[in-house]
C-alpha cells in the first residue's frame, strides 16, 4: 500500500486515545486535555469506527479498554513519547513562564522527606509549574517511563533495562530509633541489647526481609520484628510511646525527631547504606524541561547537578 492508498486519520485521536486509556474515564481525559465531553466522546467514535472495535466498555462506574485497545497502547503512548520529544529538543524550557507538569513516582517514605524540599525549589524558579507525585509500582515503572506516564523516579537500585537511564541521587546510613527514656538509650547500643528488643520494620510489602534483616541473616543473626508497618512516620509515634526499636535511614530519624522525642543511635553492627536511585527514560535526555528537573532532584539531594557528562561516564 502507497502513502496516497493509505487510510488516513487525524493524529490528535490518539492523544485522546491516550489519555482515556490512563484515565479510565472520559470526563477525566477531558479534563486532562481542557476539551469537552462531547468533544472526547466524538473522537473515540471515529477511532472505534477506524479500528471497528468498541476500544473502552463499560465496567460498573469505570470504562476498560478492549484487547484491541490494550494491544495498541504502548505503541501510541511511544509514538506520541516521540513527538512530544521532538518538539521539546526544537526548543528551550522556561521555568518562569512554564505550566508544566511533571509527574514523579517515588515510595511514600520518601516522600514526606524530600517532596517539600523539591516543590519549595522547582517553584521559586517555575511558580506555575505542576508536580504531581504518585507511588512507585515497580512492575510496571520501566513501562511507566518509556511511555512518559512518569516524568522520573526515586527508587532502590533495580534493573529497568536499556532504555531507562540511572544515577544514584541518596546515600542514606541506617540508624536506631528509640523512646528518650528507653534502658537502652542510656549506654551505647550493643548487640545484645539491640537484637534482644523487640523491632518495628517498616516496608511496603507484606512479608520478607528489610535491608537489615538480610545484613543480619549473612551473620548468622536474627531478631524479633513485633510489628510491620508501611509508614515512617507511624513507626516512628508507636517507638516514641513503646519500647520497641526501629532501624531507618539517619535522614528520616532527624526529619521525625523534629516532631517526635526520639533517641538516634548507631546500630552496633555495619549495616549497609540506604540507596536511592534517579530513573528517567533515554528519550527525556534532550529533554530541557526534564533535564531541569533532575538537576533540581540532584542538587537537593546532595549529588549535584545531573550532566551530560556524568551519563556518558556512567555508561562507559
Amino acid at each position: 500500500m502507497n502513502e496516497s492508498s493509505a487510510p488516513r486519520i487525524d493524529l490528535n485521536l490518539f492523544r485522546v486515545f491516550e489519555a482515556i486509556y490512563r484515565a479510565g474515564s472520559l470526563t477525566r481525559a477531558a479534563e486532562e486535555l481542557h476539551l469537552t465531553q462531547p468533544a472526547v466522546s466524538n473522537a473515540l467514535a471515529r477511532l472505534r469506527s477506524h479500528y471497528d472495535d468498541p476500544l473502552f466498555v463499560r465496567e460498573g462506574r469505570k470504562i476498560a479498554p478492549t484487547p484491541l485497545a490494550h494491544g495498541i497502547a504502548d505503541e501510541v503512548a511511544q509514538a506520541l513519547r516521540t513527538l512530544r520529544d521532538s518538539v521539546q529538543r526544537a526548543g528551550h524550557f522556561d521555568p518562569a513562564g512554564s505550566t508544566r507538569r511533571f509527574v514523579i513516582g517515588m515510595p511514600e517514605s520518601l516522600e514526606f522527606t524530600l517532596l517539600p524540599r523539591l516543590v519549595q525549589a522547582l517553584h521559586a524558579q517555575a511558580p506555575q509549574l505542576r508536580v504531581h507525585s504518585v507511588r512507585i509500582d515497580r512492575e510496571r515503572l520501566a513501562r511507566q517511563l518509556v511511555s512518559g506516564d512518569l516524568s522520573l523516579a526515586l527508587d532502590v537500585p533495580q534493573p529497568l533495562g536499556p532504555r531507562i537511564r540511572q544515577q544514584r541521587v541518596l546515600k542514606d546510613r541506617l540508624v536506631v530509633a528509640m523512646r528518650p527514656g528507653h534502658p537502652l538509650a542510656k549506654t551505647t547500643l550493643g548487640t545484645a541489647g539491640w537484637l534482644g528488643a523487640r523491632h518495628v520494620v517498616v516496608s511496603g510489602r507484606s512479608s520478607g526481609p528489610t535491608l537489615e534483616d538480610v545484613a543480619l541473616s549473612r551473620r548468622g543473626l536474627g531478631r524479633e520484628v513485633a510489628l510491620r508497618c508501611q509508614n515512617y512516620y507511624a513507626a516512628c509515634r508507636i517507638v516514641a510511646h513503646s519500647d520497641l526499636l526501629l532501624t531507618l535511614p539517619q535522614s528520616h530519624g532527624e526529619w521525625l525527631s523534629r516532631d517526635l522525642k526520639l533517641h538516634l543511635a548507631d546500630a552496633p553492627i555495619p549495616l549497609p547504606a540506604l540507596e536511592i536511585m534517579m530513573y528517567w527514560p533515554e528519550g527525556a535526555e534532550a529533554d530541557a524541561g526534564n533535564r531541569w528537573l533532575r538537576e533540581h532532584v540532584g542538587a537537593l539531594s546532595g549529588s549535584g547537578a545531573i550532566t551530560a557528562a556524568k551519563q556518558k561516564k556512567a555508561r562507559a
